[in-house]
């Protein structure tokens, strides 16, 4: 027997033990959620419920396994039986059964997303589509049409709300993805979003609903907000026989609606069932009183939420402190710092993370805490200097700067359409042999190539003409020639994220503003080992580098959110979009909760084209009392010294400060320095 008194506090308690009906459990954060799912599952098999007729659902493999271990370890025994996975692999194991219904072998194939895009690409080439007009890649369409399935939305939708600049040519998208669609079926084979789409299919068919509806009699799924319309009206069907379906989410860390998660569909559970009972988890177990207390004001700004409060079950630390630094380099310096301080305050580097709104925002830290020899790990994103786009742009750079860069003309040759391998090596002979980029261009070329390899090479030349008039300027000219040039067409053609590329490419070029010469600045990337290469071993501590969306459910002693300027976070594309501000604070507290011990909220005063940054609104909204705010004194200190590192929990409040008016001293500091 389980002493469920014992191992649950009386709020997990409450659900674990009348969690029959129609249920929503709002999980906030750290308050063990997980626990709470599988102590149900063993409670019901403690009260007789076969395995078999218990369906647990997630979203990554790596968690169903974790609650399916869990719930062993609880029961003392393996549950033979239970159905638990992710949404993906019930539906294959549910259509191994049932595909011969809708016109399907039982023995289909799944592809994976390289497989789905390799076809899309045959049916847009056999249609002559890439023949006549720019047209968005394979994998941009895989991304707008998988988009508009799992939103239930029509792919026309789709393309105007994702990536409007090709509702010119919406209706060729959707009669490739018909074609994509026919060649699937008749290969007997399943894309990812087949899965889901065909399992809501089979459970129209009256005898399979009411086989799968009365085998689950309990139906628990976790990280409900993430849920999309597609997954939810699956559940609804699943539901509709014994009516027990208990979901565990929070709607404050619903931040995944660019995958077509549906916030609507857990503030909406109530209106749906409208006899669901309703549950809190506000005990927190990870963060300080501090640290929730902020979390608890930014969340409260949010209008569509579930109010709750989470209380800690820690005692009390330092306030989180918001530092205020002149320019990106000082606000990379001050982390490379505090990183070392708490190191000899006893952190691991893996305890320590710094989490931020896009990849490209941490470009400059990347290159100080590579000098400085501090180990890291990028999450969410490639390293800098190894994403494509940028490899892209520095081996174009090169080109210009040295036409005999044979290994670099293949890289940029690789990018233009219509020009192979073969063709490449004829350009890289000319090119080695011309003095200068217009010699080659008047070299005859262009003359021995078919149709669509001129296209190709003309598209070249207008990037390499823009350079070659820049290249004696400046680095960050030279780049800024690029961003102006046709390759951020092919960018916007063929990635869904073309404007984070972008946004990265134009850091790269303020970066290289500093630098003397072109040359210069390509030399000091290739001798630099720090760029562009993995500087630990993989069981290396390293200190942890994140986007704030791939850390979600983890945690660290002491969390560093960076560039919180205005137009940064909240994202400037995301406040256009319906729900995007709310989205935007709710990505905010999950970076906040985050953090057990220490946290620090940075921004810098002057941002890319030294223009003057305002500090989020988000930090602006924050009530007076519960962050302690530092502007840089631009010599390597603060106006108000930030205080060493605690080691030793305090056992009485921290102190409160005179509230220091950052912004007018940091606007002032400027107008004196200019």
């Amino acid at each position: 027997m389980i002493d469920f008194k014992k191992e649950l506090n009386s709020e997990q308690l409450e659900v674990v033990a009348n969690g029959d009906g129609y249920c929503l459990v709002l999980a906030g954060a750290g308050s063990g959620k997980t626990r709470v799912i599988t102590y149900r599952v063993a409670c019901l098999l403690e009260k007789g419920v076969k395995p078999e007729n218990i369906l647990l659902l997630t979203f990554t493999n790596k968690a169903a396994k974790e609650m399916l271990s869990r719930v062993e370890k609880i029961i003392g025994k393996k549950p033979d039986g239970l159905w638990g996975g992710t949404f993906h692999a019930i539906a294959n194991r549910i259509l191994r059964a049932t595909a011969p219904l809708l016109g399907y072998q039982s023995n289909f194939s799944v592809l994976d997303q390289d497989d789905s895009e390799t076809l899309l690409k045959s049916c847009v080439k056999e249609l002559h589509f890439f023949d006549s007009k720019r047209f968005p890649s394979a994998g941009l369409i895989h991304s707008l049409y998988s988009f508009s399935r799992n939103a239930q939305i029509t792919l026309t939708e789709a393309v105007d709300w994702k990536n409007s600049s090709f509702s010119r040519v919406a209706g060729d998208i959707e009669e490739a993805t018909n074609l994509y669609q026919k060649k699937k079926k008749s290969s007997n084979v399943m894309d990812f979003d087949d899965l889901l789409v065909n399992w809501h299919e089979v459970l129209q068919k009256p005898a399979v609903l009411k086989k799968l509806a009365d085998q689950f009699q309990y139906i628990l799924i976790d990280e409900y907000q993430d849920t999309n319309r597609l997954q939810a009206a699956i559940v609804k069907l699943l539901a509709s026989v014994h009516k027990n379906l208990l979901v565990v989410g929070d709607d404050a860390q619903s931040i995944y609606s660019f995958r077509a998660a549906d916030i609507n569909n857990i503030l909406e559970f109530p209106k749906e069932f409208p006899k669901a009972k309703i549950f809190r988890l506000e005990t927190n177990y990870r963060s300080t009183p501090n640290i929730l207390n902020l979390a608890n004001d930014v969340i409260s700004q949010n209008k569509k939420q579930f109010k709750k409060k989470l209380k800690s079950h820690l005692a009390e630390l330092a306030h989180p402190q918001v530092a205020v630094f002149d320019s990106p380099f000082a606000e990379a310096n001050f982390i490379r710092q505090r990183v070392r301080e708490l190191q000899e305050a006893g952190h691991a580097l893996r305890d320590l993370a710094v989490l931020f709104r896009a990849a490209f925002h941490a470009q400059i830290l990347e290159i100080e805490l590579a000098k400085a020899g501090i180990p890291y790990e990028m999450r969410g994103g490639m390293r800098f200097f190894e994403r494509a786009h940028i490899k892209d742009t520095i081996s174009i750079l090169r080109v210009v700067n040295n036409l005999k860069d044979e290994i670099a003309w293949f890289r940029v040759l690789e990018i233009f359409q219509g020009i192979g391998h073969e063709t490449a090596r004829m350009i890289i002979t000319k090119a080695r042999q011309s003095k200068d980029l217009p010699e080659l261009f008047i070299s005859g070329i262009r003359d021995g190539l078919n149709k669509n390899a001129q296209k190709g090479w003309d598209d070249f030349v207008s990037i390499a003409k823009i350079l070659n008039e820049k290249k004696d300027q400046s680095a960050g000219d030279a780049v800024e020639g690029i961003l102006k040039s046709v390759y951020a067409d092919y960018l916007e053609d063929k990635y869904e994220n073309a404007k984070d590329r972008l946004d990265d490419i134009k850091q790269l070029g303020w970066y290289a503003k500093g630098q003397k010469s072109l040359n210069h600045f390509l030399s000091d990337i290739a001798l630099d080992e720090s760029f562009g290469k993995k500087n630990a071993r993989e069981n290396q501590d390293r200190l942890v580098l994140s986007t704030i969306h791939q850390a979600k459910g983890l945690e660290w002693e002491a969390v560093f959110l960076i560039n919180l300027a205005s137009g940064c976070f909240p994202n400037e594309r995301a406040l256009g979009e319906p729900g995007g501000e709310e989205e935007e604070r709710r990505l905010f507290y999950v970076g906040i909760t985050r953090a057990k011990r220490h946290l620090y909220l940075t921004y810098p005063t002057t941002g890319q084209r030294m223009n003057y940054n305002r500090p989020s609104p988000f930090l602006e909204d924050i009530k007076d009392g519960l962050i302690d705010r530092k502007v840089s004194d631009g010599l390597g200190g603060f106006t108000d010294e930030l205080p060493t590192i605690q080691i030793e929990e305090m056992t009485t409040p921290a102190p409160k400060k005179k509230k220091i008016d950052w912004r007018v001293k940091s606007f002032l500091k400027d107008i004196e320095d200019l």
